[in-house]
């Protein structure tokens, strides 16, 4: 896994990559990349991460809380979970609130084969974990 800073650094490079070429640049392995921004639990302070979205139904993206596998969930994803009211610019267009809820048991029995068979990536990062990958979808509010 990673470090965080790795992490950051990262982000960092890919985020200036996007804004520099208006969004023709930023797509990741057949998926779109989208910038969320939530609220920090403990700060208070807006949060900005980029993320795939490997699965899309209208206006509805679905992001993969996976931290590459690790056994503790993204921060991000905590962030939300205590409040789901968050920002989403997808292909470097400007920011529009969206509303984020996590999957439950029966929407993720029926999304995660879908995703975890086109993106292989999204199955090993189970199997190198025993917490179950929570599965949110960002909605328009």
């Amino acid at each position: 896994m990673p470090s965080d800073f790795a992490l950051k650094t990262m982000n960092a490079v890919h985020r200036g990559l996007i804004k520099l070429t208006g969004g023709r640049v930023g797509w990741q392995a057949g998926m779109p990349v989208l910038e969320l921004t939530t609220t920090g639990r403990k700060s208070g302070q807006p949060r900005t991460v980029l993320l795939t979205s490997p699965h899309q139904d209208g206006d509805t993206l679905v992001v993969v809380a996976s931290r590459g596998g690790d056994d503790t969930h993204p921060a991000w994803f905590l962030n939300l979970r205590d409040n789901p009211e968050v920002e989403v610019s997808l292909k470097g267009a400007p920011k529009r609130p969206m509303h984020a809820r996590v999957a439950d048991v029966d929407e993720r029995a029926k999304l995660w084969p879908k995703i975890s068979g086109q993106f292989k990536n999204y199955a090993g990062y189970q199997t190198k974990t025993e917490r179950e990958i929570p599965l949110v979808f960002l909605e328009p509010r």
